[in-house]
């Protein structure tokens, strides 16, 4: 009888992990397909990017404009080349552990994925230098206002942890993916429904750009600016 009542929960949580996969895939397809914005017009004063590894997305913003150098936050000295000579550089939002414990996805380990999916853990934000950005199928530039754009940098300053004076915390790390990227200590918490992606797609959404209603994933964002 033990052994019955064993199998009988087993298999009720095995169809309620299924059917809660396929509601989470189904939700996010629908509702990624939901557009806000959708007439927003292109104003030709500030090109930011939308830039995708296939999986996770970073918001690309020039370095120095007419009212704000992204340099006076995240400095050129806090990455490993120093390279000051950089005009963008791509703020990409995540988890904590995701982000340093996780070179490869063959590095991925089962304690950093569970608490990565269920906002166990704290978040990162991890900022890379670019000298240039090529557009393609995983980077499209966007058009917009002085004065959206200054509501992206509030959206993405006010998601950086600060210290006592109002200055962001550099993550001393070794797990940097290249000379010109560093890791800063970032507020909320990474989850199922709040994931890398969706900090992007609501980076867009603060500026008053095209964005999904909700995704998690990547291809969500895309889908509006095809």
């Amino acid at each position: 009888m033990k052994i019955k009542s064993i199998l009988r929960i087993l298999k009720i949580s095995l169809l309620s992990l299924i059917g809660f996969l396929l509601l989470y895939v189904v939700a996010a397809f629908g509702l990624s397909r939901i557009a806000v914005n959708e007439d927003v017009e292109p104003v030709d004063e500030v090109k930011i990017f939308i830039l995708s590894n296939g999986v996770h997305t970073d918001i690309v913003v020039p370095v120095k404009t007419e009212s704000h150098d992204w340099s006076d936050h995240v400095k050129f000295e806090d990455t490993k080349g120093g390279d000051s000579l950089m005009n963008y550089v791509g703020f990409g939002w995540g988890d904590k552990g995701f982000y340093l414990q996780t070179p490869t996805w063959a590095d991925l380990k089962f304690s950093v994925a569970f608490k990565a999916a269920f906002a166990l853990s704290k978040s990162a934000i991890h900022a890379t230098f670019h000298k240039q950005i090529t557009e393609g199928e995983n980077c499209v530039a966007i058009n917009i206002s002085k004065a959206h754009y200054e509501q992206l940098v509030e959206f993405i300053l006010q998601s950086f942890e600060k210290d006592q004076s109002n200055k962001i915390l550099c993550i001393k790390t070794d797990a940097n993916y290249g000379p010109n990227d560093a890791f800063y200590e970032a507020l909320g918490s990474y989850s199922l429904f709040h994931t890398c992606n969706t900090w992007a797609n609501n980076a867009l959404k603060s500026c008053g750009q095209k964005a999904s209603l909700w995704t998690p994933f990547d291809t969500g964002i895309f889908y509006h600016y095809k």
